[in-house]
């Protein structure tokens, strides 16, 4: 697939990680040329430093990786992280709240668009589809539309399952067209990359961008 590296966010988030994964994502990203990196919200400075003038979107988590922080923590990090050089913010949703029926997930959500949107910076909501079944995960769609989203992302990489080209086929046929679609979780090859593609997905999030540019 031709400049398949434009769709992929080169991403390291596993708990180990140490200085020098930092140094190695960044250094994959510049000489491959993907559209971005994901790091921890305590390694978005360094990363910016590193990544200089280059136009390598910066990205980082908020609420990762489960959502059960209070909305004003997650707020409160979202503002450090662009503070500290983030272009662009994927927030994990309260799945519990969601899952309690309550309205909350929207208003948070909302909250934390308008400080990313106040600045110029994107937001990415993790719906985590691994935990809904079909008929949630449109709803979660329609949830991350009403609250003003520009991006809604399957997965945090950390529950049971990942990406799967249903879920994403599903979430593309009901979000308009302004609003992009993430798969992430499990992206490792890059027939899975392309699949996800066709199916609908705007971005890749994936530890494995070298191996999928150059199987």
């Amino acid at each position: 697939m031709k400049n398949i590296e434009r769709y992929i966010e080169q991403t390291v988030l596993k708990p180990t990680l140490t200085d020098r994964d930092i140094d190695q994502v960044v250094k994959e990203a510049l000489e491959h040329g993907f559209v971005g990196v994901c790091v921890p919200p305590f390694w978005v400075k360094k990363a910016k430093r590193d990544l200089g003038e280059s136009d390598v979107q910066l990205v980082t988590v908020v609420g990762f990786p489960l959502g059960h922080q209070l909305s004003e923590a997650k707020a409160y990090e979202t503002e450090l992280a662009i503070k500290d050089g983030a272009d662009e913010i994927d927030l994990v949703w309260s799945l519990s709240a969601y899952k309690s029926g309550m309205n909350w997930p929207k208003i948070e959500i909302a909250k934390i668009g308008n400080i990313c949107h106040q600045q110029e910076k994107l937001l990415k909501v993790i719906i985590e589809t691994a935990y809904l079944s079909d008929e949630e995960i449109v709803e979660a769609c329609m949830i991350c539309k009403d609250a003003g989203v520009d991006y809604v992302k399957t997965s945090t990489g950390y529950a049971p399952e990942g990406a799967k080209v249903e879920h994403v086929a599903l979430m593309r046929e009901h979000l308009p067209s302004n609003i992009g679609i993430k798969a992430s979780g499990g992206i490792k090859t890059a027939e899975q990359a392309i699949a996800l593609i066709r199916a609908g997905a705007d971005r890749i999030g994936t530890s494995s961008g070298v191996q999928i540019v150059k199987p």
